[in-house]
């Protein structure tokens, strides 16, 4: 299986189109206001106008006014909306939109739990952060308590980087990965060596895990 790849907190269109140049399956961009990488709609405009085809497009909100983010999404051409909060599943279901909850991974609550109530989401982010907690913190959770066994897509997010996103894939075997600090010379600038770097380790620890013909 190939492990898809989203480079989160895109703040400018040569961040997008470096991103998608070394192979990026999905860009995020952050509509969080206390975020280092926030971006207002009309910069978020200019950077999903960047992206090529065939790169997803995807929305962070955090505990966001219903409004706000329908005015986003009325602005700014997003393919999937990202909630990071404490969003009810009827909240993220009401926007008609294609959407990822983010799993607190640092909270009281069972991954399994947590997830069982959101039936609608089209997949899950395991984050290192607390319930009520914003992510981007820098920090990997242990990975030895990656769920098993669940029938659905799950991303691992969390204090990846180039020295550790091999090791991270061999141990999860996630449907994809999400990485934002980890590829930065500063926070919301994207080094494009470090993103070519990231996605070269997990193309690589792809190829070591796919059978061969005898």
């Amino acid at each position: 299986m190939r492990t898809r790849i989203k480079i989160c907190g895109i703040t400018c269109a040569e961040d997008a189109r470096a991103a998608a140049q070394a192979g990026c399956d999905a860009i995020g961009l952050v509509f969080y206001d206390r975020s280092p990488r926030a971006i207002d709609a009309a910069r978020a405009l200019t950077v999903a106008r960047a992206v090529p085809p065939f790169v997803t497009r995807v929305g962070l909100f955090m505990d966001a006014d219903a409004e706000q983010v329908r005015q986003v999404m009325a602005h700014v051409p997003l393919d999937v909306l990202q909630f990071h909060g404490s969003e009810p599943p009827d909240y993220c279901e009401s926007f008609g939109c294609t959407y990822l909850k983010a799993v607190p991974m640092a909270g009281p609550e069972t991954p399994d739990a947590f997830m069982g109530r959101y039936v609608g989401a089209q997949g899950f982010l395991l984050d290192s952060h607390g319930a009520g907690q914003a992510g981007g913190t820098g920090q990997a959770f242990d990975w030895g308590r990656w769920p098993t066994g669940i029938q659905r897509s799950l991303v691992l997010a969390g204090g990846l980087h180039p020295d550790n996103v091999a090791e991270a894939v061999r141990q999860t075997r996630p449907w994809a990965v999400d990485v934002s600090s980890g590829v930065e010379s500063s926070p919301g600038v994207k080094d494009a060596r470090r993103m070519i770097r990231f996605i070269s380790e997990v193309r690589r620890v792809d190829r070591e895990q796919t059978p061969t013909d005898a």
